[in-house]
């Protein structure tokens, strides 16, 4: 009984920290009256996540390095990123910011080492799922919190800090339910259920590039499903074309109302380009390492003001709406060429993984990293702030070479040990 009331009790707690990392403890940070959760309150949960999560590995040290070692790379990345108030204008902002990239990587290797993939994909689910609901309570309930009044009157955010924000967490938690095992037939009413108030907030908030980006994953992943051609280097090369066409396609979709009104003039993506153009001019003045994880866009910084000049607006921009082009600003050319190394090994594993079985939960590695590629052309969802995106990047990668015969002994052993568990009480 004892170990059951564990096993509960850590799966509880992984929850915790998925809902944490979602930012859903920011909930009323816009509101006039303040947060709804006070500042104490987030910071005692994120220090009992991360202090948790550092802990278990701790303990569990032999299993959590032999997965650390499956990416090596990895983690170069991690120090080059931790490493970059080294070179950061604002370094002390730097060196405290950079605390969230350890307790993403703390909590990320921690659900990579204590979850099989299945169980992973369950958790997922089941923590995006719960956000959905309260989202849908909180907007019905409390509308002054869970809907945007001014800037974006009347798209719902749910419990998260923003309507696209929570269009992302929906794309994540359909993908997660489309693609979770399961094991009871009449479960699928609850999965089909799941995935119809998911897509309902996706159209509730007005995100269009969440809309865009969900209607374009479920296609790729029904087509990966339904054909499977083992075996075939080209196989490779079409996938990688798939990826490619579904990011472009997810760049122009959602901004096709733009780009057909200023067709004869130089359309801009709702001013995007004339950020990314301020951006690249900078960049020829810090290549290499960039400025520092989360200077450029800092209040205290010039640039973030001077890229807000170049839409007309006299406003600080917290972000370049696109996360890849905010790892170059971050960790520079050096830090994107490992990250795109590591993504691409990872995706490739995935697509391998996800054709030599039939089992569903072997496509949430491809599912996942397509999904992040697609979002993040048109938003920042990589390494800005303390996010769920570079938590579940870092856990995919690590689970990614999990192999079916380690996931399939991981989950008969649970499933085992909670039938002498039942018995013995």
């Amino acid at each position: 009984m004892r170990k059951i009331y564990l096993e509960l009790a850590e799966k509880s707690f992984a929850i915790l920290g998925l809902t944490f990392f979602t930012g859903a403890f920011d909930i009323g940070l816009t509101l006039p009256t303040g947060p709804l959760f006070p500042g104490l309150i987030r910071t005692a949960v994120r220090y009992f996540v991360w202090v948790t999560s550092l802990s278990i590995i701790c303990i569990d040290w032999k299993n959590a390095l032999r997965i650390a070692n499956r990416e090596k790379l990895l983690w170069i990345l991690t120090t080059i990123i931790f490493l970059s108030f080294l070179w950061s204008d604002i370094y002390s902002e730097t060196l405290r910011n950079n605390r969230e990239v350890l307790q993403m990587t703390s909590f990320g290797l921690y659900f990579a080492t204590r979850f099989s993939l299945k169980e992973q994909v369950k958790l997922v689910a089941l923590t995006f799922s719960i956000g959905a609901l309260l989202s849908l309570f909180s907007a019905l309930v409390i509308p002054t919190i869970a809907i945007h009044a001014k800037d974006h009157n009347g798209a719902w955010r749910g419990i998260y800090d923003y309507k696209n924000t929570l269009g992302a967490m929906m794309i994540i938690n359909s993908l997660a339910l489309f693609l979770l095992p399961i094991d009871n037939p009449r479960h699928r009413i609850y999965q089909k259920i799941g995935i119809a108030i998911s897509l309902l907030m996706i159209l509730l908030c007005t995100s269009r590039t969440s809309l865009v980006v969900c209607l374009i994953l479920a296609l790729i992943l029904s087509f990966y499903r339904n054909f499977r051609w083992r075996g075939k280097i080209t196989v490779l090369f079409l996938d990688i074309g798939i990826l490619i066409m579904g990011c472009v396609g997810t760049l122009v979709i959602s901004n096709w109302a733009t780009l057909i009104t200023s067709l004869g003039r130089d359309p801009t993506l709702t001013g995007r380009t004339l950020i990314w153009n301020f951006i690249f001019m900078k960049l020829e003045d810090r290549p290499w390492l960039g400025y520092g994880r989360s200077a450029f866009w800092s209040h205290e910084s010039k640039y973030a003001a001077e890229a807000g000049e170049t839409l007309g607006y006299g406003l600080i921009l917290p972000h370049a709406h696109n996360g890849f082009i905010d790892i170059i600003l971050d960790i520079g050319y050096i830090g994107l060429f490992i990250f795109i190394i590591i993504y691409f090994t990872a995706f490739i594993r995935s697509v391998k993984r996800a054709y030599a079985t039939n089992n569903p939960e072997d496509l949430w590695p491809l599912g996942f990293l397509i999904f992040l590629a697609m979002n993040n052309m048109t938003e920042s969802y990589l390494l800005r702030l303390s996010n769920i995106y570079w938590t579940l990047f870092i856990a995919v990668v690590l689970s990614v070479q999990q192999t079916r015969s380690t996931s399939n002994l991981i989950s008969k052993w649970n499933s085992q040990k909670k039938k002498q568990v039942r018995k013995s009480s």
